[in-house]
């Protein structure tokens, strides 16, 4: 694919009028895993210039010109196994900051074969966010991937599960498909797409009408020994944001 037919293709998808809620962690997860014993620090940024005002319950914070910061602590258990923590934060439009959860979790790459360009695995997290930015305290995740990865290009599908633990649990679970997809530059540039959905509730998905989705141009580069995800989202269906900016940096540690 030429490059002017990609950068085509993400005009397209982010070139519409609604928008997806944006969360404190905006990533779709790939093969990359921390070293045995490696430390790993990175930090989820994200900014909302303009999303909703109001509001459905009090002590919610609204999300229009809402600042996210997360930091996100891991460490490689093995060649197969990853443990993380996210400790999430917002500010809110009035300049306010606050706490708003904190996450445990565990990640799980299988390892292939030699020369094989597939990869999978399963990330798990469980936790509690507070009611300033969600309306279920309690929550876990199961997060497959799949995807592979040649010399030019990285594919990574994520169909998550989100189960509400303190909201109905399994009967509320929800699937939140995302995808990501992206073409190597060079040795310190990547360019592509992220694509974040939600389909309802996994016993009653919704058709198109009442789903939600959000696209973003994304550019993976290095500044230094930092890592750099960088991405600008519009939504094409439901939501209450119509732009969000993104960013994840990663810290060289040891």
């Amino acid at each position: 694919m030429k490059y002017s037919k990609l950068i085509s293709i993400l005009a397209l998808v982010s070139a519409t009028s609604y928008a997806w809620a944006a969360a404190d962690e905006i990533q779709v997860y790939t093969d990359e895993m921390n070293e045995v014993g490696q430390y790993g620090v990175e930090l989820h940024l994200n900014y909302v210039p303009k999303g909703a005002t109001e509001v459905e319950r009090n002590g919610q914070i609204p999300s229009n010109h809402r600042f996210q910061a997360t930091p996100e602590f891991s460490y490689g258990i093995s060649k197969e196994l990853e443990a993380g923590l996210y400790v999430p934060t917002a500010v809110a439009e009035d300049g306010h900051a606050y706490a708003t959860g904190l996450r445990p979790r565990l990640k799980y790459i299988h390892q292939q074969p030699e020369g094989s360009i597939f990869f999978w695995g399963l990330n798990t997290e469980f936790g509690y966010s507070t009611l300033r930015v969600t309306d279920t305290m309690w929550g876990m995740e199961l997060r497959p991937i799949i995807g592979m990865r040649t010399d030019k290009w990285m594919v990574s599908f994520n169909p998550i599960i989100d189960i509400p633990l303190s909201k109905g649990g399994l009967n509320q679970a929800a699937f939140e498909p995302s995808i990501k997809v992206m073409r190597k530059i060079n040795e310190k540039l990547e360019l592509g797409m992220e694509h974040y959905s939600g389909f309802g509730p996994v016993n009653n998905l919704q058709g198109y009408k009442n789903q939600e989705h959000m696209a973003y141009a994304v550019a993976d580069f290095k500044v230094k020994e930092m890592e750099v995800n960088f991405g600008v989202g519009r939504g094409y269906h439901n939501g209450e944001d119509e732009w969000v900016v993104k960013s994840i940096i990663a810290f060289p540690f040891n």
